[in-house]
Protein backbone atom coordinates (compact mmCIF):
# COMPACT_ATOMS: atom_id res chain seq x y z
CA UNK A 1 0.00 0.00 0.00
CA UNK A 2 1.72 3.56 -1.08
CA UNK A 3 1.72 6.34 1.80
CA UNK A 4 -1.01 7.88 2.65
CA UNK A 5 -3.34 4.73 0.91
CA UNK A 6 -4.42 4.37 5.08
CA UNK A 7 -6.16 7.79 5.17
CA UNK A 8 -7.71 7.81 1.72
CA UNK A 9 -8.93 3.97 2.76
CA UNK A 10 -10.08 5.69 6.32
CA UNK A 11 -11.88 8.51 4.06
CA UNK A 12 -13.51 6.31 1.71
CA UNK A 13 -14.53 4.08 4.80
CA UNK A 14 -16.11 7.32 6.74
CA UNK A 15 -18.20 8.42 3.34
CA UNK A 16 -19.41 5.74 2.28
CA UNK A 17 -21.33 5.18 6.32
CA UNK A 18 -22.32 8.71 5.44
CA UNK A 19 -24.01 7.77 2.67
CA UNK A 20 -25.77 5.04 4.42
CA UNK A 21 -26.90 7.55 6.96
CA UNK A 22 -27.78 10.12 4.52
CA UNK A 23 -30.04 6.76 2.87
CA UNK A 24 -31.78 6.35 6.07
CA UNK A 25 -29.72 3.06 6.82
CA UNK A 26 -28.96 3.80 10.45
CA UNK A 27 -26.83 0.55 12.29
CA UNK A 28 -27.61 0.06 15.43
CA UNK A 29 -24.57 -0.74 17.69
CA UNK A 30 -26.44 -4.02 18.35
CA UNK A 31 -26.69 -4.91 15.24
CA UNK A 32 -23.16 -4.03 13.86
CA UNK A 33 -21.79 -6.50 16.83
CA UNK A 34 -24.15 -9.35 15.78
CA UNK A 35 -22.77 -8.89 12.00
CA UNK A 36 -19.35 -8.49 12.65
CA UNK A 37 -19.32 -11.20 14.78
CA UNK A 38 -21.00 -13.44 12.59
CA UNK A 39 -18.13 -12.09 9.48
CA UNK A 40 -15.55 -13.82 12.09
CA UNK A 41 -17.35 -16.76 13.39
CA UNK A 42 -19.32 -18.02 10.06
CA UNK A 43 -21.56 -20.00 12.46
CA UNK A 44 -24.66 -18.72 13.59
CA UNK A 45 -24.68 -20.63 17.03
CA UNK A 46 -21.30 -19.36 18.13
CA UNK A 47 -22.43 -16.13 16.98
CA UNK A 48 -25.06 -16.26 19.54
CA UNK A 49 -23.01 -17.37 22.62
CA UNK A 50 -20.40 -14.58 21.37
CA UNK A 51 -22.98 -11.73 21.78
CA UNK A 52 -25.64 -13.15 23.78
CA UNK A 53 -28.36 -13.10 21.97
CA UNK A 54 -30.30 -16.09 20.63
CA UNK A 55 -29.46 -17.77 17.57
CA UNK A 56 -33.12 -16.83 16.14
CA UNK A 57 -32.28 -13.19 17.04
CA UNK A 58 -28.81 -13.32 15.24
CA UNK A 59 -30.44 -14.58 11.93
CA UNK A 60 -33.46 -11.79 12.28
CA UNK A 61 -30.91 -9.14 12.57
CA UNK A 62 -28.86 -10.53 9.43
CA UNK A 63 -31.74 -10.49 7.54
CA UNK A 64 -32.73 -7.07 8.83
CA UNK A 65 -29.45 -5.83 7.80
CA UNK A 66 -29.53 -7.27 4.09
CA UNK A 67 -32.90 -5.61 3.75
CA UNK A 68 -30.92 -2.76 4.32
CA UNK A 69 -28.28 -3.20 2.05
CA UNK A 70 -30.13 -4.54 -0.56
CA UNK A 71 -28.24 -7.57 -1.00
CA UNK A 72 -26.77 -10.67 0.50
CA UNK A 73 -24.05 -10.24 3.27
CA UNK A 74 -23.67 -14.22 3.96
CA UNK A 75 -24.22 -17.42 1.20
CA UNK A 76 -25.53 -19.95 4.13
CA UNK A 77 -25.99 -23.97 3.23
CA UNK A 78 -26.66 -26.44 5.17
CA UNK A 79 -23.39 -26.97 6.58
CA UNK A 80 -21.42 -23.72 6.06
CA UNK A 81 -22.02 -19.84 6.36
CA UNK A 82 -19.79 -17.46 4.24
CA UNK A 83 -19.40 -13.74 3.56
CA UNK A 84 -20.27 -12.60 0.10
CA UNK A 85 -18.09 -9.76 -1.64
CA UNK A 86 -20.64 -6.93 -0.32
CA UNK A 87 -20.56 -8.39 2.85
CA UNK A 88 -16.88 -8.77 3.12
CA UNK A 89 -16.68 -4.72 2.11
CA UNK A 90 -18.52 -4.11 4.85
CA UNK A 91 -17.06 -6.05 7.41
CA UNK A 92 -13.54 -4.67 6.19
CA UNK A 93 -15.15 -1.13 6.48
CA UNK A 94 -16.95 -1.30 9.54
CA UNK A 95 -13.66 -3.00 11.61
CA UNK A 96 -11.45 -0.32 12.22
CA UNK A 97 -14.51 2.16 12.51
CA UNK A 98 -15.87 -0.28 15.75
CA UNK A 99 -12.37 -0.76 16.67
CA UNK A 100 -11.57 3.04 16.73
CA UNK A 101 -15.16 3.53 19.11
CA UNK A 102 -14.00 1.15 21.14
CA UNK A 103 -10.71 2.38 21.73
CA UNK A 104 -12.15 6.06 21.99
CA UNK A 105 -14.22 5.02 24.76
CA UNK A 106 -11.64 2.38 26.91
CA UNK A 107 -9.46 5.39 26.76
CA UNK A 108 -12.49 7.64 28.66
CA UNK A 109 -12.47 4.98 31.08
CA UNK A 110 -8.81 4.97 32.05
CA UNK A 111 -9.20 8.75 32.41
CA UNK A 112 -11.78 8.43 34.45
CA UNK A 113 -11.10 5.94 36.98
CA UNK A 114 -7.52 5.44 36.44
CA UNK A 115 -4.89 6.85 39.63
CA UNK A 116 -2.63 7.99 37.12
CA UNK A 117 -1.28 10.88 35.26
CA UNK A 118 -1.80 14.72 36.21
CA UNK A 119 -3.98 15.95 39.06
CA UNK A 120 -3.85 19.87 39.48
CA UNK A 121 -4.82 21.27 43.05
CA UNK A 122 -5.32 24.79 43.91
CA UNK A 123 -5.68 26.09 47.16
CA UNK A 124 -6.71 29.74 48.50
CA UNK A 125 -5.25 31.16 51.89
CA UNK A 126 -2.52 30.22 54.47
CA UNK A 127 -4.81 27.40 56.00
CA UNK A 128 -6.39 25.67 52.77
CA UNK A 129 -2.59 25.00 52.09
CA UNK A 130 -1.74 23.50 54.73
CA UNK A 131 -5.06 21.31 54.93
CA UNK A 132 -3.69 20.79 51.10
CA UNK A 133 -0.25 19.50 51.94
CA UNK A 134 -1.55 17.34 54.47
CA UNK A 135 -3.92 15.74 51.67
CA UNK A 136 -1.68 15.78 48.72
CA UNK A 137 1.09 13.57 51.42
CA UNK A 138 -1.61 10.43 52.01
CA UNK A 139 -2.97 10.89 48.63
CA UNK A 140 0.92 10.40 47.20
CA UNK A 141 1.28 7.55 49.78
CA UNK A 142 -1.78 5.73 48.27
CA UNK A 143 -1.25 6.52 44.40
CA UNK A 144 2.22 6.59 43.46
CA UNK A 145 1.92 6.99 39.73
CA UNK A 146 -0.57 10.47 40.16
CA UNK A 147 1.27 13.23 39.94
CA UNK A 148 -0.12 16.30 41.58
CA UNK A 149 0.70 19.80 40.61
CA UNK A 150 -0.12 22.85 43.19
CA UNK A 151 -1.66 25.81 42.16
CA UNK A 152 -2.58 28.86 44.75
CA UNK A 153 -5.11 30.82 43.11
CA UNK A 154 -7.09 33.77 44.18
CA UNK A 155 -10.77 34.79 45.44
CA UNK A 156 -12.02 36.03 41.85
CA UNK A 157 -10.43 33.60 39.77
CA UNK A 158 -10.65 30.15 41.96
CA UNK A 159 -13.96 29.08 40.41
CA UNK A 160 -12.69 30.26 36.72
CA UNK A 161 -10.09 28.19 36.63
CA UNK A 162 -12.18 25.51 37.72
CA UNK A 163 -14.35 25.79 35.00
CA UNK A 164 -11.20 26.27 32.53
CA UNK A 165 -9.59 22.96 33.75
CA UNK A 166 -6.70 24.92 34.57
CA UNK A 167 -7.60 23.07 37.96
CA UNK A 168 -9.15 19.96 39.05
CA UNK A 169 -9.64 20.08 42.69
CA UNK A 170 -9.64 23.37 45.02
CA UNK A 171 -9.11 23.61 48.77
CA UNK A 172 -11.20 26.72 49.91
CA UNK A 173 -13.69 28.47 51.85
CA UNK A 174 -16.92 26.64 51.38
CA UNK A 175 -18.38 29.48 50.24
CA UNK A 176 -16.28 30.56 47.88
CA UNK A 177 -17.43 27.78 45.51
CA UNK A 178 -21.22 27.64 46.03
CA UNK A 179 -22.18 27.28 42.31
CA UNK A 180 -24.61 25.71 40.96
CA UNK A 181 -22.12 23.29 38.92
CA UNK A 182 -19.76 23.51 41.49
CA UNK A 183 -19.74 20.19 43.94
CA UNK A 184 -18.39 20.32 47.56
CA UNK A 185 -16.68 17.64 49.49
CA UNK A 186 -16.73 17.03 52.64
CA UNK A 187 -15.62 19.71 55.52
CA UNK A 188 -12.09 19.11 56.19
CA UNK A 189 -12.12 22.20 59.22
CA UNK A 190 -14.60 24.01 60.98
CA UNK A 191 -12.80 26.94 62.94
CA UNK A 192 -14.16 29.31 65.87
CA UNK A 193 -15.17 32.85 63.92
CA UNK A 194 -13.64 35.57 65.25
CA UNK A 195 -13.51 39.71 64.87
CA UNK A 196 -10.16 41.65 63.40
CA UNK A 197 -9.98 44.95 65.49
CA UNK A 198 -7.59 47.53 65.93
CA UNK A 199 -5.19 47.02 68.57
CA UNK A 200 -6.49 50.56 70.09
CA UNK A 201 -10.12 49.91 69.33
CA UNK A 202 -12.62 50.23 71.90
CA UNK A 203 -13.81 46.45 71.20
CA UNK A 204 -9.76 45.42 71.82
CA UNK A 205 -10.25 45.15 75.74
CA UNK A 206 -13.48 42.31 75.22
CA UNK A 207 -12.69 38.73 76.21
CA UNK A 208 -15.47 38.44 73.61
CA UNK A 209 -17.92 39.87 71.11
CA UNK A 210 -21.32 39.63 69.56
CA UNK A 211 -22.45 39.51 65.95
CA UNK A 212 -24.54 42.50 67.22
CA UNK A 213 -21.77 44.13 67.68
CA UNK A 214 -21.52 45.07 64.11
CA UNK A 215 -24.57 47.11 64.33
CA UNK A 216 -21.80 49.82 65.38
CA UNK A 217 -18.77 49.34 64.34
CA UNK A 218 -18.25 49.97 60.00
CA UNK A 219 -17.06 46.19 58.42
CA UNK A 220 -14.29 46.42 55.82
CA UNK A 221 -16.24 45.17 52.58
CA UNK A 222 -14.26 41.90 50.35
CA UNK A 223 -13.50 43.14 46.92
CA UNK A 224 -16.16 43.43 44.90
CA UNK A 225 -15.30 40.41 42.42
CA UNK A 226 -15.40 38.13 45.00
CA UNK A 227 -18.20 35.09 44.50
CA UNK A 228 -21.43 35.95 45.90
CA UNK A 229 -22.25 33.84 49.09
CA UNK A 230 -18.83 34.83 50.38
CA UNK A 231 -18.88 38.68 50.15
CA UNK A 232 -22.77 37.93 51.66
CA UNK A 233 -20.87 35.98 54.34
CA UNK A 234 -18.20 38.77 55.32
CA UNK A 235 -20.30 41.41 54.84
CA UNK A 236 -23.24 40.91 56.35
CA UNK A 237 -26.18 43.95 55.78
CA UNK A 238 -27.71 43.31 59.10
CA UNK A 239 -27.25 41.87 62.41
CA UNK A 240 -28.99 38.66 63.58
CA UNK A 241 -31.76 40.83 65.60
CA UNK A 242 -32.23 42.71 61.77
CA UNK A 243 -30.23 46.27 62.38
CA UNK A 244 -28.17 47.36 60.00
CA UNK A 245 -24.49 46.95 60.13
CA UNK A 246 -22.46 49.88 58.22
CA UNK A 247 -20.36 49.51 55.40
CA UNK A 248 -16.28 50.49 55.78
CA UNK A 249 -13.89 51.05 52.95
CA UNK A 250 -13.74 48.54 50.17
CA UNK A 251 -10.25 46.53 50.27
CA UNK A 252 -8.36 45.14 47.35
CA UNK A 253 -6.96 42.18 49.34
CA UNK A 254 -6.68 40.51 52.33
CA UNK A 255 -3.52 42.46 53.40
CA UNK A 256 -5.03 45.33 52.68
CA UNK A 257 -7.98 44.25 54.89
CA UNK A 258 -6.30 43.73 57.73
CA UNK A 259 -4.41 47.01 57.25
CA UNK A 260 -7.28 49.07 57.12
CA UNK A 261 -8.14 47.13 60.17
CA UNK A 262 -4.68 48.43 61.97
CA UNK A 263 -6.10 51.96 60.92
CA UNK A 264 -9.14 51.78 62.63
CA UNK A 265 -11.20 51.95 59.56
CA UNK A 266 -12.93 48.79 60.47
CA UNK A 267 -13.60 45.33 61.36
CA UNK A 268 -13.59 42.20 60.02
CA UNK A 269 -14.98 38.72 60.72
CA UNK A 270 -12.04 36.26 60.06
CA UNK A 271 -11.76 32.32 61.07
CA UNK A 272 -9.82 31.40 64.12
CA UNK A 273 -6.57 30.35 61.44
CA UNK A 274 -6.00 34.16 60.43
CA UNK A 275 -4.98 34.95 64.57
CA UNK A 276 -2.20 32.39 63.64
CA UNK A 277 -1.14 32.57 60.14
CA UNK A 278 -1.51 36.70 60.38
CA UNK A 279 -0.31 37.84 63.91
CA UNK A 280 0.32 41.76 64.05
CA UNK A 281 0.93 43.95 66.99
CA UNK A 282 -1.72 46.20 65.87
CA UNK A 283 -4.35 44.10 65.28
CA UNK A 284 -6.63 41.72 67.69
CA UNK A 285 -8.56 38.96 67.39
CA UNK A 286 -12.23 38.27 69.47
CA UNK A 287 -14.11 35.54 69.36
CA UNK A 288 -17.15 35.65 68.78
CA UNK A 289 -20.08 34.10 70.99
CA UNK A 290 -22.77 33.85 68.49
CA UNK A 291 -21.32 33.42 64.95
CA UNK A 292 -21.32 30.39 62.69
CA UNK A 293 -17.87 28.51 61.72
CA UNK A 294 -15.65 29.45 58.95
CA UNK A 295 -15.66 26.12 57.46
CA UNK A 296 -13.07 24.81 54.35
CA UNK A 297 -13.00 22.08 52.07
CA UNK A 298 -12.26 20.59 48.71
CA UNK A 299 -14.66 21.83 45.82
CA UNK A 300 -14.18 20.89 41.51
CA UNK A 301 -16.55 20.94 38.85
CA UNK A 302 -19.22 18.26 38.32
CA UNK A 303 -18.46 17.43 35.08
CA UNK A 304 -15.04 16.69 36.47
CA UNK A 305 -15.77 13.81 38.81
CA UNK A 306 -13.28 11.49 37.77
CA UNK A 307 -12.49 8.56 40.31
CA UNK A 308 -8.67 10.29 40.54
CA UNK A 309 -10.71 13.50 41.79
CA UNK A 310 -13.39 11.44 43.76
CA UNK A 311 -9.32 9.40 45.59
CA UNK A 312 -8.12 12.52 46.30
CA UNK A 313 -11.12 13.80 47.97
CA UNK A 314 -10.99 10.83 50.42
CA UNK A 315 -8.03 11.41 51.02
CA UNK A 316 -8.40 14.73 52.12
CA UNK A 317 -10.73 13.97 54.28
CA UNK A 318 -8.91 10.71 55.62
CA UNK A 319 -6.02 13.10 56.27
CA UNK A 320 -7.54 16.13 58.20
CA UNK A 321 -10.01 13.54 59.89
CA UNK A 322 -8.33 10.38 60.69
CA UNK A 323 -5.44 9.08 62.98
CA UNK A 324 -2.74 7.87 60.30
Amino acid sequence: MAPGDEGINARSRYDRLAELKEAGAVLERHEVEAFLALAEELHFGRTAERVGITTGRVSQTIKKLERMIGAPLFERTSRQVHLTPIGRQLADDLTPLVAGMNDAVRRAIDAGRGITGDLRVGFLSGVAGQLLLKSIALFAKRHHDCEVHIHETQGHDAVTRLRSGDIDVLITDVLIAAQPDVLAGPVLLSEPRLLAVAAGHPLAGRQAVSMEELAVHPVILVPADMPEAFRTDRNPTVTPSGAPVPRGPRAASFTETLTLVAFGRGVFPVGDSVARLYPRPDVVYLPFTDAPPVQWGPMWLKTNTTHRVREFVQAAYDACHLDQ
